[in-house]
């Protein structure tokens, strides 16, 4: 009934913003319109600061900011002539000069207004379309995938590799300012897949942007400790056929391909793409594990070789349709499949602190989880006309199933079997989502957002648990370890949000609330853990622009990060002979205050940005371990206390020399974890600090060669500490045929020196992990431009032009 009613509620706010707008449009007086965009014409700018001046006095006569399609309008406009300046940070002032309003001709068209960003004006260096690795905007960074040369054979998680706020291990999970609990996003939308894993599977090459959302507004979702990644997949604005083919191999079963085509017309567009990559990564494991009992220390020691791979395949399938100047329809799709696999050879030692008698055999682990993926969406989007008002639907689902099994086999030296254990995991999830935004224009300056969003996720997990017998030689199922969990939420948000500019000064506030439902049920046990709660998510954000080159921002956002599925299985899993998993169906979501200023500067060519930051999370969900049995340790998740981070990150980009430049990111804090673990409290703290040391060298027009540096110090857990790591990747560049072929070869971890490291301990228990990867990793990636695909180059001018109508963008 609550649902109905917040729908209901909104549904009557949207009408009338609707009858408000529509009365707004009524003409008074002259109009200028028209729209901003970077000096390469492929991307709109959102937030320039569009000021109105009389021709004759310079006296300010108006002002506005563009809004996300780069467009903007100064209506009630008196009989005169005028002159535009356009400003925003990182870009040269743009002035438009001799606008004359005079009847019958009130309503003025500028057209599409370039600007040029201040940190490409480098004399002597021909690098005109370049755009930078880096640039900011008011609530977030947005990266450009085509500058990070060392990651054009791999996938999402090597670009971020390379990028301000994230961190990634030897593993390839990725964090974001420090936390692994993060809203990942592909086109805007959420993805049914778990979000490192989703990371892995998405090829740098089909990635146009990525953007880096710290301290999200009330429009997005708040799910997620430390914010939001959203991926922008390429897309292309130029007319007819055009592609992209990718096609990238290396050594030890690393290979791959993509392959994007799409074709405009007047009114539609369609969009098609395969890809499938393999990468096998071989290593070398070594564990200490020590578990006491009844004043009985177990001590099992292992090392070997190890080998981690994955491998994916899929289609995308787009369809836009224009069904009126005003009406925008379109259809997206993504199907695949892949498995993600480990396998390992380790030889043990095996004591007791009571019998000094060392037990030594050989392990044979195997680990394969394969999936089968779809996402579909369907968008409309209404644009009434008044400039900037919209209103926008979309429907998205997504379905996956997940089959995973786990064997671990013990050996004796002689090779014969003596144990054996298989788990498996099984089960289907889905989601389905409605969405529903609307954009009103209040003013020339500022506008009100509102929405709601429906989502059903629901996925079932069956899990088993069969031994080894040596007599009958098989597996052997028992019943009692086997289970079926179903996993029901059901959210319904309602949000609005505020902004203005005055001046120099902007600001956003917003609110967010959401009712969930939520149920997790054993069937085989009878049991049904259920939460029927409201919460709330306030946000805020502030900017003020000094010059085009100076500005500062701060923000506040609480956001929620709400405990996996499988966290919340209250029964017991076995990994493997010495391992097994129990959930918590009584954790509690995490809630997140963050807060957040910063400040970016260019001095001529050079940005310098910084940024302050402090995060408290509620509730801190972590995976804790303790004493099972003899040599078993039991792994659990519990909501350990509170934890803090206090910290900054620096940015500086410059140029050594007219054709190097250098890019360097740090970022350091410190970070605190308290709480009660075991009935016991605790308080464990560490100053964490990472740096990047990124250089790209032009030495010719078509010749590029990048060296990337980075360095992530140790950091505790509640229970544990990780050693700190140093790597080095290199690139080098070739393009051919003006452009239409480019070869990038990658060498990464040159040194070998990424090793992962960590340590963690009890009272009844102490384990030592450490995995030396393979290294160096080379690559070749050779990427051919299938009828020159890039945006359709036209006229710069900046002044009216029939031609300049935007409708191709």
């Amino acid at each position: 009934m609550k649902r109905y009613l917040i729908n209901l509620i909104l549904f009557v706010f949207i009408l009338a913003g609707i009858a408000f707008g529509q009365a707004a449009q009524r003409p008074n007086g002259g109009t200028i319109t028209g729209r901003i965009f970077e000096s390469s014409l492929e991307k709109p700018i959102e937030y320039a600061n569009i000021i109105l001046f009389t021709q004759n006095d310079s006296t300010q006569s108006g002002g506005t900011i563009s809004s996300a399609d780069g467009s903007f309008e100064l209506g009630k406009l008196r009989p005169g002539k005028y002159y535009l300046e356009i400003r925003f940070m990182g870009y040269k002032m743009k002035r438009v000069d001799n606008i004359l309003i005079k009847p019958p001709l009130m309503l003025i068209d500028i057209g599409i207004i370039p600007l040029e960003p201040t940190i490409l004006n480098l004399e002597g260096v021909e690098i005109e379309g370049e755009k930078p690795a880096f640039t900011y905007e008011i609530d977030k960074k947005v990266i450009n995938v085509d500058r990070m040369q060392t990651a054009a054979s791999g996938t999402a998680v090597e670009v971020l590799e390379n990028v301000p706020s994230v961190t990634v291990d030897i593993e390839g999970n990725v964090s974001l300012r420090g936390s692994s609990n993060f809203m990942l996003l592909i086109d805007g939308r959420p993805t049914i897949l778990d979000a490192n894993d989703a990371l892995k599977q998405l090829p740098a090459s089909t990635i146009e942007d990525i953007e880096i959302i710290t301290n999200p507004s009330a429009k997005y979702e708040p799910d997620g400790t430390s914010g939001i990644i959203n991926i922008k997949l390429k897309k292309n604005s130029y007319s007819g056929v055009m592609g992209l083919l990718n096609i990238n191999g290396g050594i030890n079963d690393k290979y791959g391909m993509n392959l994007l085509l799409e074709n405009k017309l007047e009114k539609s567009k369609w969009t098609a793409g395969i890809f499938y990559f393999r990468n096998d990564f071989y290593g070398e494991n070594k564990n200490e594990n020590q578990t006491t009992l009844n004043d009985i220390t177990s001590f099992i020691y292992s090392n070997g070789d190890s080998r981690r791979g994955r491998n994916f395949g899929g289609i995308r399938l787009g369809y836009d349709y224009d069904l009126t100047s005003n009406d925008l329809f379109s259809i997206s799709a993504r199907i695949g499949k892949g498995a993600f696999n480990r396998y390992s050879d380790y030889n043990y030692n095996e004591w007791t602190s009571e019998i000094d008698t060392h037990n030594e055999y050989l392990s044979d682990h195997d680990h394969e989880r394969a999936m089968n993926f779809y996402m579909g969406a369907i968008s409309y989007i209404h644009k009434f006309p008044q400039k900037g008002h919209e209103l926008n639907a979309s429907l998205d689902i997504g379905r996956r199933t997940g089959d995973e099994t786990s064997t671990s086999e013990l050996m004796n030296l002689n090779g014969n079997m003596i144990s054996g254990r298989e788990t498996t995991e099984d089960g289907p999830g889905q989601r389905i989502r409605f969405k529903l935004d609307y954009t009103l224009p209040i003013n020339k300056a500022s506008k009100i957002e509102a929405g709601l969003q429906s989502e059903i996720r629901h996925s079932t997990d069956e899990t088993g648990l069969s031994d080894y017998d040596l007599e009958l030689d098989k597996y052997i199922e028992f019943p009692e370890y086997s289970h079926e969990t179903n996993y029901r939420r059901n959210t319904e948000a309602v949000y609005t949000t505020y902004s203005n500019t005055l001046g120099k000064f902007g600001f956003q506030a917003g609110l967010r609330g959401e009712y969930t439902y939520r149920t997790i049920e054993l069937t085989d046990e009878n049991q049904k853990f259920t939460i029927d709660r409201w919460d709330y998510f306030p946000t805020t954000h502030f900017s003020y622009q000094f010059t085009d080159a100076r500005q500062m921002m701060a923000s506040y956002t609480r956001r929620i990060n709400r405990p996996r599925g499988y966290y919340l299985e209250p029964f017991e899993t076995w990994r493997d002979a010495y391992n097994v998993n129990i959930g918590n169906p009584a954790l509690k979501p995490e809630y997140i205050d963050s807060y957040e200023t910063g400040y970016q500067t260019y001095f001529g060519k050079n940005l310098i940005s910084t940024e302050v930051y402090y995060r408290i999370t509620n509730n801190k969900i972590e995976r804790i371990k303790s004493a099972y049995a003899e040599n078993v340790t039991l792994h659990s998740v519990n909501n350990v206390g509170k934890d803090y981070s206090l910290g900054t990150e620096l940015l500086i980009n410059f140029d050594l020399f007219k054709i190097w430049g250098v890019n360097l990111i740090g970022n350091l804090y410190d970070y605190r974890i308290e709480g009660t673990l075991y009935d016991e409290p605790f308080s464990r703290s560490s100053f964490n600090w990472s740096g990047r040391f990124n250089n790209s060298v032009k030495l010719t027009k078509s010749t590029q060669f990048q060296i990337n540096g980075r360095y992530n110090s140790k950091t505790v857990t509640s229970q544990g500490e990780s050693e700190g790591y140093l790597s080095m990747d290199l690139a080098l560049r070739q393009e051919f045929f003006e452009k239409q072929l480019t070869a990038t070869l990658q060498i990464r971890d040159v040194f070998g020196t990424a090793r992962h490291e960590f340590t963690s301990s009890g009272p009844d228990f102490y384990s030592y992990d450490y995995y030396d990867g393979e290294s160096p990793v080379v690559q070749l990636n050779l990427r051919y431009n299938i009828n020159h695909y890039k945006p359709n180059r036209r006229d710069r001018s900046g002044q009216g032009n029939d031609d300049m109508t935007g409708d191709d963008f």
